[in-house]
């Protein structure tokens, strides 16, 4: 019976001290045995911001079945003081809207700084019309100057800017927007200090003197 007890005992230190595949050693052994995974490399990233919803904008939907509004105004001549139509026959339609834009505001006040209905300055009309259409013009006269391309007389069309040096200035102070190009004559939407929003005449002897430059500034007028 000692024997057999002996035996066991004996069996019992023997099989305890046996290595067996269960123990490991190395991340690489538990990796093989599916004891272990290597961490996925962490890349480091901004909290991320919540997105602002986008507004969407709107665009004029044009159509040829779309009204096109006859344009009245009056000129600042006493001359030719009597109302009249515009005529819009040869531009595009572009263009006629952002003669009828401007137009909207005939008889608004001239407000130095102003650039909404309440009160426009020259560059603010320009500005304000503009941007109507999702155009930024800058928001002085004199840095529109410097936009697009500088046109020849018999370039000069509906939509194109026109600037003056007024008042004996040596830079551009003033500006407005052709809407009508007769053969020695352009008659042009702006804001005049005197009286606001009105359409003049490079006739009129003050605007002949101080004319400096017709701009046209997108290429699609």
């Amino acid at each position: 019976m000692r024997n057999l007890i002996s035996l066991f005992l004996l069996f019992l230190v023997f099989t305890s001290c046996k290595t067996t595949s269960v123990i490991v050693t190395s991340k690489s052994e538990a990796e093989k045995q599916g004891l272990y995974k290597k961490p996925e490399v962490a890349i480091k990233t901004k909290p991320e911001k919540k997105k602002k919803k986008a507004v969407e904008k709107v665009e004029p939907i044009i159509t040829e079945n779309t009204p096109k509004k006859d344009i009245k105004s009056r000129l600042s001549t006493d001359e030719n003081s009597d109302d009249f139509i515009i005529n819009t026959n040869n531009s595009s339609y572009l263009v006629e809207q952002l003669i009828n834009a401007a137009s909207e505001n005939l008889g608004a006040r001239y407000r130095s700084g102003g650039s909404n209905p309440e009160g426009f300055d020259c560059s603010g009309l320009m500005f304000y019309t503009f941007s109507k259409f999702y155009f930024v013009l800058p928001r002085s006269s004199n840095e529109m100057s410097t936009l697009g391309t500088v046109l020849n007389p018999n370039e000069i069309r509906k939509g194109d800017l026109i600037f003056f040096k007024t008042n004996g200035r040596k830079i551009i102070n003033h500006v407005g927007m052709v809407v009508e190009v007769l053969e020695d004559e352009i008659k042009f939407i702006h804001s005049a200090t005197s009286k606001g929003v009105i359409i003049s005449s490079t006739k009129e002897p003050y605007y002949k003197r101080t004319f400096a430059q017709v701009n046209r500034i997108y290429s699609s007028f």
